[in-house]
């Protein structure tokens, strides 16, 4: 053999195998985010008008319209960077809720930020701690820091929260390697929540150092009476963080903005690891002008609140059991041939999110579309079940 072939022949093959043993042991335990289908390739298969997109928990109705005249206005500064502290945002969003500017952060997504969190604050040796069923990110953030997962099981199917966080269970679950909980409220995927109340009651458990994040993607949707967000009890405690996202009930989703709220001194650690620019110019300017169109968010949220009621009212004459939800989603159980089912409404158009990956293989989450959406949803699912 000559040596140009010996050499070929011991040459190591550069696949993902080979650089994934080179990467951090963090970053070797991770999978990458699993979107659910490719949606492009199937807006091309059924064109867009001819697909029921329901598997993202999308606003349907979309954004404001100041947003997207602001979108607009911004177009021409396009070659410029857009501003590195986002503060015309964080001004609007102090004002809004009632904080120092000084209490928030920008990120691409509450995605970026619940990652960053982990990075920050926890790491090898540590232990993050959160709930069976929680929102994806929060065990993503984890591995990603090289940190142990700590999952605390759910509330049963039984419960009155059916699949919700067993909050007393969780605060036990907190130990001396703890560093982060996540929690999301109302949750994703299980659409389940809690009250102020029960919030106090766990917060006062937690020890002060542990930093708990409480993730209110769906706040704004949340209607329950017995709902309360965490946003009064910042000031109360100070390990408190709460992350929110204007790509739901604000229906910004393509522009991937999420904010951060917590004490002075854990946004400016943060502050240390953000990267440059992280939020585009376009989306600073929308997000901005949708802070102040109160009128069309509340317009949006009583719309969901009727599909909602509405969708998860014919799906249960549909002899199927409907999880209760305070989001713009709902979880519900289809048994034994769920994966056959989702294909099958798949090749009629119609996208839902199957649940496998959180471990409720017998359950598709559903988002709520608009009127005419969830009667194809119906219609599809009909043809399938008959």
């Amino acid at each position: 053999m000559s040596q140009a072939a010996s050499q070929s022949a011991q040459a190591p093959a550069f696949d993902e195998a080979w650089f994934a043993a080179r990467a951090q042991p963090g970053v070797q335990r991770l999978k990458a985010y699993d979107p659910g289908h490719d949606l492009v390739a199937l807006r091309r298969k059924f064109g867009e008008a001819n697909l029921a997109e329901l598997g993202s928990n999308e606003n349907p109705y979309g954004p404001s319209p100041a947003a997207r005249q602001a979108i607009l206005d911004s177009l021409h500064a396009l070659h410029r960077y857009p501003d590195p502290l986002g503060a015309d945002l964080k001004r609007a969003l102090a004002a809004r809720h009632g904080v120092d500017v000084k209490q928030i952060q920008l990120g691409n997504g509450s995605h970026e930020l619940l990652m960053q969190l982990g990075q920050v604050f926890a790491g090898p040796g540590d232990e993050i701690v959160f709930s069976r069923y929680g929102f994806a990110v929060f065990a993503l953030s984890a591995q990603a820091a090289g940190a142990q997962m700590r999952i605390v099981e759910a509330l049963p199917r039984d419960a009155a929260m059916p699949n919700g966080h067993d909050l007393d269970a969780i605060a036990a679950a907190v130990g001396p390697a703890t560093r982060l909980v996540y929690i999301a409220n109302p949750n994703n995927p299980t659409g389940t929540w809690f009250g102020r109340d029960a919030l106090i009651a766990f917060l006062d458990r937690v020890p002060g150092e542990v930093i708990v994040v409480m993730d209110e993607a769906y706040a704004e949707m949340a209607d329950a009476p017995d709902y309360a967000s965490a946003l009064s009890l910042l000031d109360r405690y100070p390990n408190l963080a709460i992350t929110r996202t204007f790509s739901k009930a604000y229906g910004l989703a393509g522009l991937r903005v999420g904010y951060l709220l917590a004490q002075p001194g854990l946004i400016a650690v943060m502050d240390r690891l953000r990267e440059s620019f992280n939020v585009n110019g376009p989306g600073l300017a929308a997000c901005e002008a949708a802070l102040g169109d109160v009128d069309h968010l509340q317009w949006a949220c009583a719309r969901n609140a009727e599909q909602r009621s509405a969708l998860s009212e014919a799906l249960g004459r549909r002899g199927l059991r409907v999880f209760p939800s305070q989001t713009n989603f709902v979880l519900v159980e289809f048994g034994a041939h769920t994966p056959q089912i989702e294909a099958a409404l798949v090749e009629r158009g119609v996208i839902l999110r199957p649940m496998g990956g959180y471990g409720l293989a017998d359950c598709i989450r559903i988002s709520v579309g608009s009127p005419d959406e969830n009667r194809r949803l119906l219609a599809a699912l009909d043809e399938v079940l008959a």
